[in-house]
């Protein structure tokens, strides 16, 4: 068995037109997985590629329907679309709360819903990988609907673990810390001086973290290498959240 080896797997990875859910179907192409890509965008250069709007309550299934006509042996599930939405809480509005929670929480939980469902009806078997956040550890200013939703991610891994081990399916987590992508350099590059100065003092590893930083537990924690592990969440922060102050 080549352990670390995704030859003979197919996947959908959701948000990956870009950022980390890019750099994510980059790696399990790699390691020898076919991949259906997902985005907002309705073409994409690279293919197979499905558009969807996850808000939508019928689109989840929708694309998973879609992404078995494509792969029929799919057997891997990256739930990494989500965004961040929020405006301080006093100014939280019904609707920008339940746009994070469709997209980042009920969204998530439908997709892996309806790829159980399908893989039950294959005989059982495959991994599901959900994108939490260190945000579902640690709270952030201004930052109350979405480290809700990341939070709820954490719970819902190990809650989706004990629900779907009877089936085989595995499913495990990543918990990224501050990784540069289009939509962390919008809000780091206008305060770059005294942001990122502040970020790489406190995390260890002295950088902020590129997309592709993780790639490789996410097809990790999908390979034969991580076949005795379930439940669990990987962190992926160059040390941002082991130390209370920080190197000095």
């Amino acid at each position: 068995m080549k352990a670390f080896s995704l030859e003979g797997r197919a996947a959908l990875v959701t948000g990956s037109s870009q950022g980390i859910g890019a750099a994510i179907a980059d790696g399990l192409c790699e390691s020898g997985a076919a991949v259906v890509r997902h985005g907002l965008q309705r073409e994409h250069a690279i293919t197979p590629y499905l558009a969807a709007d996850l808000t939508s309550p019928e689109a989840p299934a929708g694309l998973v329907s879609r992404s078995f006509e494509i792969q029929p042996e799919l057997d891997l599930l990256v739930c990494n679309a989500g965004s961040f939405f929020d405006v301080p809480f006093l100014d939280m509005t019904h609707e920008e709360w339940e746009k994070t929670l469709h997209l980042n929480l009920r969204a998530t939980f439908f997709l892996a819903q309806a790829f159980a469902r399908r893989r039950v009806a294959l005989g059982g078997g495959g991994s599901i990988v959900i994108v939490s956040s260190t945000n579902g550890f640690q709270a952030e200013a201004d930052s109350v609907a979405y480290d809700t939703s990341k939070g709820g991610l954490v719970m819902m891994i190990r809650s989706l673990a004990v629900s779907l081990a009877p089936h085989g399916i595995r499913v495990n987590g990543i918990a990224p810390g501050l990784i540069r992508t289009p939509l962390t350099q919008a809000w780091m590059e206008p305060r770059a001086n005294d942001l990122l100065k502040h970020y790489e003092r406190k995390i260890l590893l002295g950088k902020v973290g590129a997309p592709g930083d993780c790639a490789g537990a996410a097809a990790f924690l999908c390979s034969p290498a991580a076949s005795y592990i379930t439940g669990e969440i990987i962190t992926i922060d160059g040390g941002l959240t082991v130390t209370q102050i920080g190197r000095p």
